[in-house]
Order: structure tokens, then sequence, then C-alpha cells
């Protein structure tokens, strides 16, 4: 997929090099921000991505997430999305909406074109997240803010022809938050109101020209006393069928969620990108 022989026309990035959009809008993973900018914008050139994910848990919770972001000369990334949380039968009827505005800086590195340096592609982002439903639910539980903004430093390596002529991606994020359940559950709580540094890991390794295999790990704080939170875990497998077109299939596990335990399941993730 990122291999030598598949440039495209001068000035273009690479086949996958902004990563699939996560569920809060930042080219990544599903779960995890990478320092990779979406688009396939290089430094003279703007880009841009949509992307739409459906997710359903084993206890009828469903996730579903939409957004576009906007990547600016390889260098600054923008993105507006939107998370719906469909709250089962622990609520029937109700969900919780989330809007989520993100900017995200490269500092310095290139993931993919630095291959005589061990040093990775390291950026910076923010992620302002505003609770459109915090009265109902999350205020209810003990949570402290309707608004909450996490920042986060990453840092991302593809090392070429690393894994049998594979190549292979390797992220490492730090986030600071206070968010509940990504911020489904509101920010802070009656456990704790200040912000935990929480990191998170991805490995994946590209087994064919179109086809990304991968995991993810991320730590959350538990600020609320009367559910516990767990961390956050994923398998995906990413399709390139062509440049512009992307489609991910996860198993995701997402522990505890309010009153229902050990809550996994299927996403599905659909992405344009220019």
């Amino acid at each position: 997929m990122l291999s030598h022989s598949n440039f495209l026309l001068a000035g273009d990035r690479l086949l996958a090099t902004g990563g699939v959009m996560q569920m809060e809008g930042a080219g990544g993973g599903g779960l995890t921000p990478w320092a990779l900018i979406s688009g396939y914008g290089t430094d003279k050139q703007v880009g841009g991505t949509a992307f739409y994910t459906e997710a359903k848990t084993n206890g009828d919770f469903e996730i579903s997430a939409g957004g576009v972001s906007v990547g600016l000369y390889n260098r600054l990334e923008i993105s507006l999305s939107q998370q719906k949380l469909g709250l089962s039968d622990t609520v029937p009827g109700e969900s919780i909406r989330v809007n989520t505005l993100g900017v995200k800086l490269r500092l310095f590195g290139d993931a993919i074109y630095d291959q005589d340096t061990l040093l990775p592609q390291v950026a910076v982002g923010v992620q302002i997240k505003h609770n459109e439903d915090f009265r109902n639910i999350p205020k209810a539980l003990g949570a402290e803010h309707q608004t909450g903004v996490d920042v986060y430093f990453a840092a991302t390596k593809l090392y070429l022809d690393a894994i049998f002529g594979r190549n292979l991606l390797l992220n490492g994020t730090l986030q600071a938050t206070k968010a509940n359940q990504f911020g489904f559950l509101g920010f802070g709580g009656d456990n704790r109101d200040s912000y935990q540094i929480k990191p998170a890991a991805s490995i994946a390794v590209m087994l064919t020209d179109q086809v990304l295999l991968g995991t993810e790990y991320r730590y959350k704080p538990d600020n609320l006393s009367v559910f516990k939170e767990e961390n956050a875990h994923d398998i995906f497998l990413a399709w390139f069928p062509a440049k512009n077109i992307s489609l991910t299939a996860a198993y995701l596990d997402l522990g505890n969620i309010v009153n229902k335990s050990n809550q996994s399941g299927w996403y599905l993730s659909g992405q344009i990108a220019y």
C-alpha cells in the first residue's frame, strides 16, 4: 500500500498515508488519533476527508459517528464531527450526542519518507467536545462538565519492508483528558475532576497493497463512582479498493458501558478522501 512503487501523480501523497478517521474525527485508527494528517494533500496542497461509522455492542448500545476534516499542506488538520450513543434498554428511546471540533498540528518528522532515521512523525492535537444532552443522563450520574477539552501528543512511524516484506506502522499517543466514555457521559465526576494522562498504542501490518490489519488499545479515565469505566481496544481490517475510498471493519471491546459489563461488538466505517 505504501511501497516505493506506489507513487501517483507528482505532488500527491501515497495511498492511505492519512490513515482512516477515528471516531472523534481525527486522522488515525478507529479509536486513537495518529500523528498523520488526514487527506492526501502534500506540503503544497489541501486535502479533505469525510467519514461515517456505525457500531453496535452485544448489549444493544449503538454508536454512530460522522464528520469531515481538512488537511492543510500536510501540516495542519481541522476536523468537525458528531458522535451519538443510543442507550439501548438502559434508557429506552434515548441517545446522547457529542460534537467534536479537532485541530492537529504536525510538529516535525515524516512517518513515511524519513526512512533513514528512527525519528517518528510527531503531532500535537486538541479536541473540543460538547455534550448536547448533558443535563439528562450524564449530570444525573455525577458528571461535572458539559464541555471538555482533550489534548494529545502522537508519534507515528512507518517501517517499509519490515516483516516478510510487509510494511509495519507503529503509533503511540498520550492524551490529557477528563472525558467519561469518550464524552458521552460528560467530563469529570465525583471520583475525580482533574486531567489525567492516558496512553494509547496502535500497531498495523500492511498485508497487501490495499489491506491493513491492526490493533489498538486506549486507556480511559474512571471519574464516576456509580459505574466503573474500563479501557477500550479493537482489532481492525481496513481495505482501500481505490485511492479515495476506504472501508474498515473491526471488533471492538469497550468494557463497561453504564450498567452493562463486557460490551463488545463490531463496527463498520466508510471514508472518502482526496
